[in-house]
């Protein structure tokens, strides 16, 4: 199933960018200032890519799973939730980001807390993708659904690393040298 095998790739792309917010956060919580544009310039990416690439994919697939075996309502349901929640706290490290940015006083204790606690849902988020919507979609899915699928995505992981090197240079070297944490 090869759009699996790009969610995948897309589950692991998105884990090098979290680590890169998590090394940033420990410089952060260690009491140094990191470079904020870098964390501005991830932040930006992973909104563009909820709204571009994992929006479309919750819908199409809550939608079609629903239809073939209303028993993932419940799962389809939770990672909605859950979503709508992850973008709510990234949207907010994004209003933070700006007031840092524009000198404003941000206490950064709590900016920290914040981004590990974002940092965690998110990674507890790409793992109950990986761990129940995966499988579901593997079970449950034609070759007719997967098209579909395919069809309503936008680019994968590769178009999207690859326009990095151009929109965010300094983001694609630190990505590009950041190792693939496990979620």
């Amino acid at each position: 199933m090869p759009k699996l095998n790009q969610l995948r790739q897309d589950h692991a792309n998105m884990a090098r960018m979290l680590h890169v917010l998590q090394l940033k956060q420990k410089t952060l919580a260690q009491g140094e200032r990191p470079n904020f544009q870098l964390v501005r310039e991830v932040v930006d990416y992973i909104l563009d890519y909820q709204e571009g690439f994992t929006r479309p994919l919750e819908k199409v697939c809550s939608e079609r799973l629903k239809e073939l075996d209303p028993s993932t309502a419940e799962v389809t349901e939770q990672l909605a939730k859950d979503y709508r929640s992850l973008k709510a706290r990234l949207n907010r490290l994004s209003n933070d980001l700006d007031m840092i940015l524009m000198d404003s006083v941000v206490p950064m204790d709590r900016f920290a807390e914040d981004l590990k606690s974002y940092l965690e849902s998110h990674r507890a988020y790409l793992r109950e993708e990986r761990e129940q919507l995966f499988p579901l979609i593997r079970e449950n899915f034609s070759d007719e659904d997967l098209k579909a699928l395919e069809d309503a995505l936008p680019e994968g992981a590769q178009d999207h690393v690859a326009r990095l090197e151009e929109a965010y240079p300094e983001l694609y070297h630190e990505l590009r040298d950041a190792p693939v944490p496990q979620t």
